[in-house]
């Protein structure tokens, strides 16, 4: 199928493509998903309209039930809107899935046979399921991890606003400084990332090279030397990792301790008005619940660091390692025979025969 060739380098064209043939289903998934986050957000406003009514006596009976039926109603739609969401992208990722990969199959066989004379067939395969994997990955992390927080944090500051609108449009510079300086930071580490996802390519193009020469490596009792060798490419590896985890944590480490001292800040605020009389006890409680909402959109669980998934981690770093090494330039040693007791000057594999 020739029209994917004009997706070479446009992921996001590529990827919007198989969402637009299920438009309906992802506007419904999408719409679930925002209604099911607005009314979880809501129902700490149902628990403020519920405490301002037992905080005015019981002659008020009537306008508690109203606030206890207004909350449990959000509590209810709530949880059925996540499950509607659930099932129907159960169906809909599913889906995109199976259109990527039959339209990648088709666009594969369409190549003549020269194409894959020096290809080999799982590395084709393999390239068409991880292009789905990837696909279907990204689209439950968006709706599931990354659109929930942002429509809460949204949904915290406008309701925020009800109680004290200085106190809502101070959020919102203050989130947006946030976001931007947190941008720059994150582009800023994108060089350990980058440098953890090439020595994790090594370690994968190393074992395959070896496995692939493991005859030639056996002949010349080589397997100490390659051992040794991958040790020490592993330990590379894991310095890199290491590198880059840490400056997540790093930046983690910002947002949160800005997030706490933001919601102290609000609370305390909060707490002032409820002195002045210019708040109400549910109003109070209203912004403890709503900054507690807003830690528990801070990153904490994600703990892959930038450009290690299966996209850049999985391209070897080293050259060709689907063909056998077909010249020997470097003969062992004398005594290294069927005993291997000598040492090859130089190791054959990896390209170095």
């Amino acid at each position: 199928m020739d029209h994917l060739s004009g997706y070479a380098h446009r992921p996001l064209p590529f990827v919007l493509r198989y969402l637009r043939q299920r438009l309906a289903a992802h506007v419904a998934i999408l719409s679930a998903v925002v209604g099911a986050v607005a009314c979880s957000v809501g129902t700490q406003y149902g628990v403020k309209n519920l405490v301002d009514g037992l905080s005015a006596g019981p002659s008020h009976g009537g306008g508690v039930w109203l606030a206890f039926v207004f909350l449990m109603s959000l509590i209810a739609a709530d949880n059925f809107l996540w499950r509607i969401a659930s099932w129907t992208a159960s169906f809909t990722f599913v889906g995109v899935t199976g259109d990527l990969r039959r339209d990648m199959f088709r666009h594969l066989t369409g190549h003549a046979p020269s194409y894959f004379s020096d290809r080999l067939p799982g590395m084709l395969t393999s390239r068409i399921t991880a292009t789905s994997n990837a696909v279907f990955t990204v689209e439950n992390m968006f709706v599931w991890n990354v659109l929930p927080p942002c429509i809460a944090t949204v949904s915290a500051i406008a309701l925020i606003g009800t109680v004290s609108l200085p106190m809502s449009l101070g959020m919102i510079v203050i989130a947006g400084t946030m976001v931007v300086a947190m941008f720059h930071l994150a582009a800023a580490g994108r060089p350990l990332h980058d440098d953890f996802a090439n020595k994790a390519a090594a370690v994968d193009g190393e074992m395959v090279d070896v496995i692939n020469n493991m005859p030639l490596v056996r002949a010349f009792c080589g397997l100490g030397y390659e051992h040794d060798r991958f040790d020490a490419t592993v330990n590379r590896e894991l310095v890199a990792r290491g590198r880059s985890l840490r400056y997540l944590e790093k930046l983690r480490l910002a947002h949160a301790a800005v997030t706490v001292v933001l919601t102290i800040g609000m609370l305390a605020w909060a707490v002032n008005l409820w002195q002045q009389g210019a708040a109400t006890t549910g109003d109070v409680v209203l912004v403890c619940t709503l900054g507690i909402s807003i830690l528990k959109c801070a990153p904490s669980g994600n703990r892959a660091p930038l450009g290690a998934g299966t996209g850049s981690a999985a391209i070897p770093c080293r050259a060709s390692t689907s063909a056998p090494v077909n010249a020997i330039t470097a003969p062992p040693e004398r005594g290294g025979g069927a005993g291997c007791r000598g040492r090859p000057r130089r190791l054959a594999s990896l390209g170095r025969w």
